[in-house]
């Protein structure tokens, strides 16, 4: 594979305590992994636009009337909305397509209003609801939750249910850590999550390898992940790097219950590369 740069710029922006993680920058990093010619910091100045042009017409006004004028700029004003005709285009999975479009996926959407949301000073986060990203900002004492997917709609937690029960097909009892916010790192793996599955579908290994090697830098030791990784040089014609990644599976991972399943993937792998040789 050519040489993937953006992986570095990607590694340093979350080797950090997870509060110091650049949020923004790290999910337009992602992107930049399909689109090496992009341009981060620009990218980052389109939020800053955003957020000066959705600033209160009035000083001086309260955390929920900003949060509404929020919700009218971007949903209304701007046509921000969820991407429903074509829901695993890749490009809702990207922060600048999203803002180039206007749309996106619960997750992307979310990012897009919490960014902003923050630069208005908004004490916004995100919500990953069983199947559903929201967005949520404690005001007043009140947890108030809203849909960006569903043009910034406020929710409530019985709402919310109907929501999980649409996206899953099935009925979910909702507990209290259902509404727990979601650190930098379990935001970032979500998005990575999404992308590998839309690129797993299309087959298109080269691109699920650099999602995996992304996933891997926010959490090294998930060595499923490099089982994956395995199956996808393997499927590449890779078979020594593939074959490198399943050892090391079996090595940390000697308990799991595809273990077997993965050391006869292993042996046939070997096989083809002795006959190489």
């Amino acid at each position: 594979m050519d040489p993937d740069p953006s992986l570095a710029d990607f590694a340093a922006a979350v080797t950090r305590t997870d509060a110091d993680i650049p949020l923004a920058r790290a999910a337009l990093l992602i992107a930049a992994a399909e689109q090496p010619a992009l341009d981060v910091d620009k990218e980052l100045a389109r939020l800053d636009d955003l957020a000066e042009a959705a600033a209160p017409r009035r000083d001086g006004q309260d955390e929920l009337r900003r949060l509404h004028r929020l919700r009218e700029f971007l949903f209304e004003e701007q046509g921000f909305a969820g991407d429903r005709g074509d829901y695993f285009d890749p490009r809702n999975s990207y922060l600048n397509h999203v803002l180039d479009r206007r749309l996106g996926i619960p997750i992307t959407l979310s990012l897009v209003l919490i960014e902003v949301g923050r630069r208005l000073g908004l004490d916004m986060e995100g919500v990953g609801l069983p199947g559903h990203f929201i967005t949520g900002i404690r005001i007043g004492g009140e947890h108030l939750l809203l849909d960006p997917f569903n043009r910034g709609a406020l929710l409530t937690v019985e709402s919310c249910g109907e929501v999980v029960r649409r996206a899953l097909g099935r009925p979910v009892r909702l507990q209290a850590e259902h509404f727990t916010p979601v650190t930098n790192r379990q935001f970032l793996v979500r998005v990575l999550a999404n992308l590998k599955g839309i690129y797993w579908r299309q087959e298109a290994w080269d691109k699920v390898v650099r999602v995996i090697d992304r996933t891997l830098a926010l959490h090294p030791t998930a060595a499923g992940e490099r089982r994956d990784r395995g199956a996808a040089w393997s499927n590449m014609g890779r078979l020594e790097r593939g074959a490198a990644d399943w050892e090391r599976y079996l090595t940390e991972f000697p308990d799991a219950a595809d273990h077997e399943q993965v050391r006869g993937q292993l042996r046939r792998v070997r096989q083809k590369i002795a006959q190489l040789n």
